[in-house]
C-alpha cells in the first residue's frame, strides 16, 4: 500500500472535501497541518510549485489538489495508485 500524505490547513473546504473522498474510499492517509508552520509551507510551495491545498502525494510523487484526487477517482485510478 502506498503512504498516501495531504497536507492542509484547519479552515479548507477543499481539504475536507478530500479528507472525505479518502475517508470514502477507505484509503488510510497521513495529514500534515501547515496552518502555522511557515517553513512547511515554504516546503511544500518548493515541492509542488503551488501555494494551496490540499496538496496530496501518493508515496513521493504529488498528485494535486482536491480536484486532481477527485479526477484520479473518476477515471479510477485513485484506488489502484493508492494500493501500488
Amino acid at each position: 500500500m502506498a503512504t498516501v500524505t495531504m497536507y492542509s490547513t484547519k479552515v479548507c473546504p477543499f481539504c475536507v472535501r478530500a479528507k472525505a473522498l479518502l475517508q470514502r474510499r477507505s484509503i488510510s492517509f497521513t495529514e500534515v497541518d501547515v496552518s502555522d508552520d511557515d517553513d512547511k509551507r515554504a516546503w511544500l510551495v518548493k515541492a509542488t510549485g503551488r501555494r494551496t491545498v490540499p496538496q496530496i502525494f501518493i508515496g513521493e510523487e504529488a498528485i494535486g489538489g482536491c480536484d486532481e484526487l477527485h479526477a484520479l477517482d473518476a477515471k479510477g485510478l485513485l484506488l489502484a495508485l493508492a494500493s501500488a
